[in-house]
């Protein structure tokens, strides 16, 4: 699997997501099997790039090579400026986002309101594969089959990224209006694989070793992207790409591997966002790992009043201390 002049260890990615593919988690994943990582949307607002929150979103420092920032937005000329601000300041892949489902994104005709205005999103991949270009950056594109079930038009963009010089295309086999409902199809992403040349990474609903298997041959993709199964599950990338390489299941983490990855991913993400606001954007990340064992919920509702992230690592440690260290850390999968 190759990306412009890049190649990866393997083909299971992470898929961006907001408020969660930050620095220290993509770093996790990275080192727990996931062969590319791209980062949470920024903004193509220069307005914005000073702020806290995009700031935090481009900062790249010890991230292993190579850095993808996705950008957002619906102005061609800002996103042109955007990718080489970011490019700038560390990026080594620029991604559009062009499948974000939500409202405040589609509002401002971003993300995947995109869908509806084809003229519009030729203008804005030649713009940021023009921009991009002189620094032999390569773009790529994530998005979804369509508005609507009714509208779908995933080949035609296929065709319009071939076009435009993008180097590679993700697609979430649902439809804008279908947000995360029901079952991603994977029809669709099969076709568009068939009918052009660019790679093609199959996203939505991966949450095993065997669909990731199953999507990868249907499909005939090169790449699979996971999203919402690695929230408190990072081990899936190697659990999955084991599988795909071996056709062999990987033995699930013990109590005291989990202890040891998932304090180390607390300090990094304390290190990151610092004391207040690393002890409350933590809480999801605790949630996700613990929220499947028996009478998790009240001790969990305790850890999500602790204000300081010592307490906070003191009370998970206590918590492991209790448990059989060579024990297997059994975790159902989410919801994908």
């Amino acid at each position: 699997m190759h990306i412009g002049s890049w190649s990866f260890p393997n083909a299971v990615f992470v898929a961006p997501m907001a408020g969660v593919t930050d620095r220290p988690y993509r770093r996790l994943c990275k080192a727990l099997g996931a062969g590319h990582a791209v980062s949470e949307m920024a903004a193509s607002n220069p307005r914005l790039w000073n702020s806290v929150k995009t700031s935090r979103r481009i900062n790249h420092e010890g991230e292993p090579a190579p850095v993808s920032v996705q950008i957002a937005g619906s102005d061609p000329g800002m996103m042109a400026e955007a990718a080489i601000f970011n490019i700038e300041k560390g990026a080594k892949i620029i991604d559009i986002n062009m499948g974000c489902p939500a409202k405040k994104v589609c509002n401002v005709v971003s993300g995947s309101a995109l869908l509806r205005d084809e003229n519009r999103i030729a203008e804005i991949l030649e713009s940021v594969v023009e921009a991009c270009l002189p620094y032999g950056i390569p773009v790529t594109l994530k998005t979804r089959t369509g508005w609507d079930r009714d509208s779908i038009n995933a080949l035609r963009i296929a065709h319009l990224a071939q076009e435009s010089g993008i180097a590679a295309l993700t697609l979430h086999g649902r439809t804008r209006c279908d947000f995360y409902t029901g079952n991603a199809e994977y029809e669709n992403i099969k076709e568009v694989k068939a009918n052009v040349k660019i790679p093609i990474i199959a996203n939505g609903d991966i949450d095993s070793p065997e669909k990731a298997k199953y999507v990868l041959e249907y499909t005939q993709a090169d790449a699979i992207m996971i999203g919402r199964a690695a929230q408190g599950r990072p081990w899936i990338f190697r659990e999955v790409d084991h599988f795909l390489q071996h056709g062999t299941y990987l033995a699930p983490p013990t109590f005291g591997e989990l202890q040891a990855l998932l304090l180390d991913h607390l300090e990094d993400h304390y290190s990151f966002y610092g004391e207040f606001t690393g002890v409350r954007t933590a809480r999801k990340h605790i949630g996700w790992y613990f929220a499947h064992l028996p009478d998790a919920k009240a001790w969990l509702a305790s850890v999500n009043q602790i204000e300081s992230t010592q307490e906070q690592l003191q009370t998970i440690s206590q918590w492991f201390e209790q448990q059989d260290a060579h024990a297997p850390f059994i975790h159902e999968p989410v919801a994908a």
